[in-house]
This record gives structure tokens, C-alpha cells and sequence, in this order.
């Protein structure tokens, strides 16, 4: 029996995925209320950011895209934690430009396809990572699960899949797991350390620069 063959993405969501390649990581804001991931958005800003997702666990998180999207036209902006249709219909509404999923949301899938939207589905086994990258973008998560070596040992099987390591990367390690494969990596708390978005985001770039956690 032949394996299935990839779907190739469309124009709108390769320039996405050239996005995603481009950035190297994508901060993840989270927060408890959507003043405060307002901040954090504008200090990622500030901080020459241009590639993150809010998430739809934020109160507030569809005005919040809507702003962002129409204020910022230069910035990629994502949702994440989408986790139905009825979501991934809001947020693509709001003009969220990709959706990200912790775990595989088939129902979901239709939608971002019939908006010509990336949809980065989350998975832990060979066969969901298969099954999402296919797609588009994988995301690998929670990847402190298998760490590092589970990463190679799934690439190894999957080569030239794109996935996304989230969940356990920090800005110490997420040159690591860039350097054994990862397409792109999502980080959160730690970037937002002693409130210094700013440090965090020099921090890590300079790791990244240099190849080494």
C-alpha cells in the first residue's frame, strides 16, 4: 500500500511557513486577562518581534487579534489553543493569519483549508506528527516528554517533516532543539522572566545566533 502523499500548501499559507522558518521561535502569550497579554504583545514589539500567537485561553483574545491584526499589519499573528471549529472560525474572523492546536482537531481542518489558512495541529506520537505534517507544520508538544533524542529519533523516520517544539523550551535550550531538527520552536513563560521581554528576546537571540543552548 503507498504511503499518502503530502498536500502541497497553497501561496497564502507557504508564505506563512516562510514566516515561521524565518522567525525560529514563536513566543506564545498567555495571560490572565487580555490587558496584560496587550503588554506583553507590545513589548515583544518593541523588542523587534513580529511572529507570535495570543491564545484562546485569554479573556478577551478575539478583540485582542482583531486590534493587533488591523494595527499591525506587519505582524504575522497567530491563535493558539484551538481547540474546536466554532474557535477556529472566531479567530480566523478576529484575522488570526495561522491557528495552532495542542493536540489533532480533524474538525478543524476544513475550516483553516476553506480560509486558506495554516492549521499547526499538535501531536506526541510518529503517526499524529505524520498525520499533521502532511499538512503544513507539526507541533511537537509537550516535547520535554521525549526531549531532544525523542525529536531525532521521529525525524529520523519522518525526514523533512516540519515540526514545531512546544512545551519544556526555554531560551537556554531552544537552540538545541533547533540544531537537532526542529522546523521552528514556541516558547512562553521563560521568555517573559522577571518581567524583561526585552532581555529575553536579546538572550535568545544570541543563542540562537551561536548554534548552542
Amino acid at each position: 500500500m503507498s504511503l499518502p502523499v503530502p498536500t502541497p500548501p497553497t501561496p497564502a499559507v507557504q508564505d506563512v511557513v516562510g514566516h515561521l522558518r524565518a522567525a525560529r521561535f514563536v513566543p506564545t502569550v498567555r495571560a490572565a486577562d487580555a490587558d496584560a497579554a496587550d503588554a506583553a504583545a507590545r513589548d515583544l514589539l518593541a523588542a523587534g518581534v513580529t511572529t507570535f500567537e495570543f491564545t484562546a485561553t485569554t479573556p478577551g483574545w478575539e478583540a485582542l487579534v482583531a486590534g493587533w491584526t488591523a494595527d499591525h499589519p506587519e505582524a504575522m499573528i497567530g491563535l493558539g489553543t484551538v481547540t474546536s471549529a466554532h474557535i477556529a472560525e472566531q479567530a480566523l474572523t478576529a484575522g488570526a493569519r495561522f491557528l495552532v492546536s495542542p493536540f489533532q482537531v480533524p474538525e478543524v481542518r476544513p475550516v483553516a483549508d476553506a480560509a486558506d489558512r495554516l492549521l499547526v495541529e499538535g501531536g506526541l506520537t510518529p503517526s499524529e506528527l505524520r498525520t499533521a505534517a502532511n499538512r503544513g507544520v507539526a507541533k511537537l508538544f509537550p516535547a520535554h516528554v521525549g526531549g531532544i533524542q525523542y525529536l531525532k529519533s521521529l525525524l529520523a523516520v519522518l525526514p523533512g517533516a516540519r515540526v514545531m517544539a512546544t512545551g519544556g523550551v526555554t531560551v537556554d535550550n531552544a537552540a538545541d532543539w533547533l540544531a537537532a531538527g526542529a522546523f521552528s520552536v514556541s516558547i512562553g513563560s521563560d521568555l517573559y522572566r522577571d518581567n524583561d521581554v526585552a532581555g529575553g528576546v536579546a538572550r535568545l537571540r544570541a543563542r540562537l545566533d551561536a548554534g548552542t543552548g
